[in-house]
């Protein structure tokens, strides 16, 4: 099915329908750097699918209760309603495949276990619109979590980009500001902030200030 224009890589698959052998399942992910609007572009989405009739469900990790226990927030403040799950296996404690919701949002996938790879596809098997938004990479610039795997199963990947705090260009990593090891940690905007390549300096804290030196 050919894409509408200025859908940004959505999938408008449902179009009100409401006989299920009209539903077509898929997975759309959103990614990117700290501060890019991913999550923003996930309740977008989220919002159109509710106004054309559909039927969905939003989740978002446990781990992550920056700005609500409850809620999907961006760093904008856009909120809306979600359920706050441990783990992948607890998506069908919500959702059955028998009788699915139209859309299906799952914000911050790279907190989630690899089998949210699997939830994604059984859900998009079942005929529903699975969208995923999460970080691609981490700290140290190298993949997170889950994330590469669902971006390659995945019928739709939009990869957005935040503005580099340093120098204005267009950044797709997120500096660590602060000296806490491993990638499960949650910030906001005093623990992290985007950088482009070049700004960028691999590791948990950047104490220069600055981008590092070249050869």
């Amino acid at each position: 099915m050919p894409l509408p224009d200025g859908s940004h890589g959505e999938h408008l698959a449902f179009r009100g329908a409401s006989s299920s052998t009209e539903r077509r399942g898929c997975v759309e992910v959103v990614c990117g750097s700290m501060f890019s609007g991913k999550t923003e572009e996930l309740l977008r989405r989220v919002k159109r699918a509710r106004l054309a009739r559909q039927r969905v469900v939003l989740f978002k990790p446990r781990i992550d209760n920056r700005y609500d226990d409850v809620k999907v927030v961006s760093h904008e403040g856009i909120k809306a309603e979600a359920t706050a799950i441990a783990s992948a296996a607890e998506i069908f404690s919500f959702v059955s495949l028998e009788s699915p919701p139209d859309v299906v949002g799952i914000d911050e996938a790279q907190f989630f276990d690899d089998a949210i790879v699997e939830a994604a596809d059984k859900l998009a098997d079942a005929g529903v619109r699975v969208i995923c938004a999460g970080l691609d990479q981490d700290y140290r610039g190298k993949p997170f979590g889950p994330m590469p795997a669902l971006m390659s199963v995945a019928e739709y990947v939009t990869k957005l980009q935040a503005v580099c705090s340093r120098c204005g260009a267009a950044a797709c990593r997120s500096q660590r500001l602060i000296g806490m090891e491993g990638q499960l940690f949650v910030g906001g905007a005093s623990d992290y902030e985007p950088r482009c390549r070049r700004c960028f300096v691999a590791g948990v804290v950047d104490v220069a200030g600055g981008p590092p030196s070249r050869a």
